[in-house]
């Protein structure tokens, strides 16, 4: 078992937590508790895990110089990709809306005051008055928003606070190993979470999920193949099939692996040898979007809004859209790094719409399912920016790119 990825294992865990739920719904709530101790270890990293996270991948942007040149454009297209396709994934979500079949978790409800959503209360609402507060309530929007400030904060302090923003890295470096040892145990809170599941959860649930998960795909193949080669060709100039072409190694190891980090040095690799981009470009762009660029995870973090919004009877407004896509675009930059991070960033998730966790288990049962996908979607996207970037720069050599023999 010690030789099993962390991913095969939640795998083994899923179908012994089916095995135990259809077989014995009696064993599945005597095991229950163990599903309860993993949601809670989960809920324990929540705050503390995006706080340094999303600190620590601001300050790693480098100096204010670089910032305002490579940078502030990389960034940019970060926040315009992952905006964008958090904004897909809400649609998609309006136009098949998946959870909206089946009244069962209703009774969730009850769990999460009601709020009438106001627009602009809704953005103000955002603000901390004080983060001692947020961080007491778990209040991730308003932890999120102060993360934003003190990250770019210290970025434009540069030297000045050395000591500080090393302190951050390190935080952020022990709340990622702590993240791991909870996700050694995911394996065992997972099989006890979908025998519960299965032996509580109606066959118009599954089908409402599995609406969910074929969208989810749809909407990430649709973006692969049609936005990102419109975006290198529109916004880049160049030839966006080609393009497509020449990252097919990036593409087969992001979707075999289903890991961004695995992916990195075969995406630095094309980027020298077959997209003609040089080393003060990439070098920088391609860690920073393996850290910070998960569009994949934007996608859902939108669809899974709406998904969730229909499953609890939450009403779809305006406010409630606005704020779907800006959690698309800062949890997607909170998710880089950490190992299990889907399952861990949905439980943020939940907690930031002020949801139930009753939707966990399932998200973490179908999570194999579209992670291929969203991975593809995050170093294509990284390498569709790097591209466009060099070539506005003019620093691109545009020989190496156009030769379709590399």
């Amino acid at each position: 078992m010690k030789k099993l990825s962390l991913g095969t294992k939640i795998v083994i865990g899923i179908v012994i937590g089916l095995a135990i739920g259809f077989a014995s719904p009696a064993a599945a709530e005597f095991l229950s508790p163990l599903g309860d101790v993993f949601l809670r270890m989960l809920k324990m990293l929540i705050v503390p895990l995006v706080f340094f996270s999303i600190t620590s991948g601001i300050c790693k942007m480098g100096d204010v110089k670089q910032l305002v040149t490579v940078g502030l454009r990389f960034w940019l297209w970060i926040i315009v990709t992952s905006g964008f396709t958090a904004f897909v994934g809400v649609v998609a979500g309006l136009i098949t809306q998946p959870g909206s079949g089946t009244t069962e978790f209703l009774k969730h409800s009850e769990e999460v005051k009601s709020v009438s959503y106001n627009f602009i209360d809704n953005i103000i609402s955002w603000f901390p008055e004080n983060i001692i507060v947020s961080m007491y309530n778990a209040d991730m929007l308003q932890i999120i928003v102060f993360s934003l400030f003190l990250g770019v904060a210290l970025l434009c302090l540069g030297k000045r606070v050395e000591l500080l923003v090393s302190l951050i890295d390190q935080a952020s470096e022990t709340m990622l190993k702590i993240t791991e040892f909870v996700m050694e145990f995911s394996p065992i809170g997972i099989a006890s979470l979908m025998a519960t599941m299965v032996s509580t959860v109606s066959s118009a649930t599954m089908y409402e999920v599995l609406g969910f998960m074929i969208t989810d795909n749809i909407c990430a193949v649709v973006i692969l193949f049609v936005m990102y080669p419109v975006l290198v060709k529109v916004l880049g100039g160049l030839n966006g099939f080609l393009f497509m072409k020449k990252i097919t190694a990036p593409m087969l190891v992001a979707i075999t692996t289903t890991s961004s980090a695995a992916t990195l040095p075969v995406s630095i690799r094309t980027a020298e040898e077959k997209l003609g981009i040089p080393e003060n470009v990439y070098g920088f762009t391609l860690p920073l979007g393996n850290t910070c660029g998960m569009n994949g995870f934007a996608l859902f973090v939108g669809l899974c809004c709406v998904f969730a919004s229909n499953l609890y009877g939450f009403e779809l407004t305006i406010g409630r859209i606005f704020q779907f896509v800006f959690l698309g675009i800062i949890l997607s930059i909170g998710a880089a790094g950490v190992k299990g991070a889907g399952v861990v960033m949905s439980v943020v998730l939940m907690e930031a719409l002020g949801m139930p966790l009753s939707l966990i288990p399932i998200l973490a049962a179908i999570w194999p399912t579209i992670d291929p996908a969203h991975t593809v979607l995050n170093n294509v996207g990284d390498l569709a920016g790097t591209v466009i970037i060099s070539n506005r720069l003019g620093l691109m050599d545009q020989e190496v790119f156009n030769d379709a023999s590399k």
